[in-house]
């Protein structure tokens, strides 16, 4: 793939929230065009809290003069420091140091309510599940804004990274054996062939219109998420979407008026119903039971409609499938008539299987080594892109729910890393300036917060 290849794919995997007036140059030719706008228009215009995908905290943040200001927690600070190095994590920031907005506020600072999660509840639960002798630490950054800095609003849509795994692995094939290349092509033809059954239903909800059920759609769902992981992030995110939406909340209301959506309401749906999550964030296992929807949702928030949830979820996961799981412009034709073989596959469904190679290759015995060859390279090619847009500190655009990362590639960037605490009133304040550095390569596994403390390697589902 040469670079400008690179430059367009990963120019189509963000999501470009100051345009809202301008069409969405993926979709403009393809059969989703039409149903896209409608999805944007519906999103925006027809949900209690549509506004915030246009006007937030966190685009303010991102667009306001002087420093700006970041939390990140870690549970390592111990080793950081006796390195002297800070590097980023992959995962839906792909490569970059995973933060969170805070507003000066008084002598101190406000948490965005994503923050306040991850450190009063998410990291406390992750250490007590494996990191014994580890303190969650906040840790404040504080960065001057580049002159050149890209003053719009792209944000990076991991949703949107199916092209860019299958390019990698194409360019990057044959540091797998010939058995592990062939065993792993046959795999995901498997996965795929095996999995017809809602693939179709999904395709023919978007492209013909099909009434189906919504139990029974969710249902269909939950069988196939094994077979098929990448289906577990889209259910997470449409429902996570969902409830940010149209949550109406005492607590929802109050953070709306700070501009900010209400994290809490997926993070808790989360790890109360995953609690192994909270040291093994894994969205692949992201399978509500079907049968118990009514009560995972009362449990969340009884201000939501569990009948409006499903039917929402019906549509919007349907369109997730065809819009980010088909090549753009792709319908794919009578199931029967499908040719089973990788390549044919990769036609019309390239993206699918770009998303099934990326999960697969955990699975592998030398995961810790594929680990640093993929996502080390799909790491350079962010960055590379983000320096050439100067965007110095990339978003997760899937929705803009709070999180924001640093690119740590960015070229003579001027900040200033400090270790806080937190008051009695919630505040964070700077207490002592770390000398360290952000360092542009992939943090070993065991460190991050979101992964487990040892290498995690998945166990292969069935085909």
């Amino acid at each position: 793939m040469d670079t400008h290849d690179a430059y367009r794919l990963w120019a189509d995997a963000h999501a470009f929230y100051d345009t809202p007036l301008l069409p969405d140059a993926r979709d403009e030719a393809g059969p989703l065009a039409e149903l896209s706008a409608r999805w944007e228009h519906r999103l925006a215009e027809e949900t209690p809290h549509g506004a915030l995908l246009r006007t937030n905290a966190l685009f303010d943040t991102l667009n306001g003069d002087g420093p700006l200001h970041l939390l990140h927690v870690t549970h390592a600070l111990e080793e950081i420091s006796q390195n002297g190095f800070l590097y980023p994590s992959g995962g839906c920031l792909v490569g970059s140091i995973y933060c969170a907005p805070l507003t000066v506020h008084g002598s101190g600072f406000r948490m965005h309510n994503l923050a306040e999660y991850v450190l009063n509840k998410e990291a406390p639960a992750f250490v007590a599940k494996g990191g014994e002798g580890r303190t969650p630490t906040p840790l404040i950054f504080e960065i001057t804004r580049p002159r050149r800095a890209y003053r719009g609003l792209a944000g990076v849509d991991y949703l949107r990274l199916g092209a860019i795994h299958l390019s990698i692995y194409s360019d990057l094939e044959y540091l797998l054996s010939n058995a592990e290349r062939s065993a792993l092509r046959e795999t995901i033809v498997s996965r795929i062939k095996n999995s017809t059954a809602f693939l179709a239903l999904a395709a023919a909800i978007v492209y013909e219109g099909a009434g189906v059920a919504a139990p029974s759609f969710l249902e269909l769902l939950d069988e196939t998420i094994p077979r098929l992981p990448i289906l577990g992030y889209l259910y997470f995110e449409a429902l996570a979407e969902y409830l940010m939406l149209h949550s109406t909340s005492d607590h929802t209301q109050q953070l709306v008026e700070r501009g900010e959506f209400n994290n809490w309401l997926y993070k808790e749906m989360l790890f109360a119903t995953f609690p192994d999550m909270a040291g093994r964030f894994d969205l692949a296992k992201f399978r509500p039971a079907p049968g118990k929807f009514d009560v995972l949702l009362a449990g969340v928030d009884t201000t939501v409609d569990p009948v409006h949830a499903r039917a929402y979820l019906r549509d919007r996961i349907s369109y997730l499938v065809a819009a980010r799981l088909f090549t753009t412009g792709q319908i794919p034709e009578a199931w029967r008539h499908t040719r089973w073989e990788f390549d044919s596959l990769a036609t019309q469904m390239g993206p699918l299987l770009g998303h099934l190679i990326h999960r697969e290759l955990r699975t592998f015995g030398r995961y810790p080594d594929f680990y640093f060859y993929f996502d080390q390279h799909k790491a350079l090619q962010a960055w590379n892109y983000w320096n050439h847009m100067d965007i110095f500190a990339p978003f997760n655009g899937t929705m803009p729910k709070g999180e924001v990362g640093i690119n740590p590639a960015y070229p003579d960037l001027e900040y200033s890393i400090y270790r806080a605490v937190r008051d009695e009133a919630g505040r964070v304040h700077p207490v002592e300036k770390l000398d360290l550095t952000i360092a542009p390569r992939l943090v070993d596994i065991k460190y991050t917060l979101m992964r487990n403390n040892k290498w995690s390697v998945p166990q292969p589902s069935p085909n």
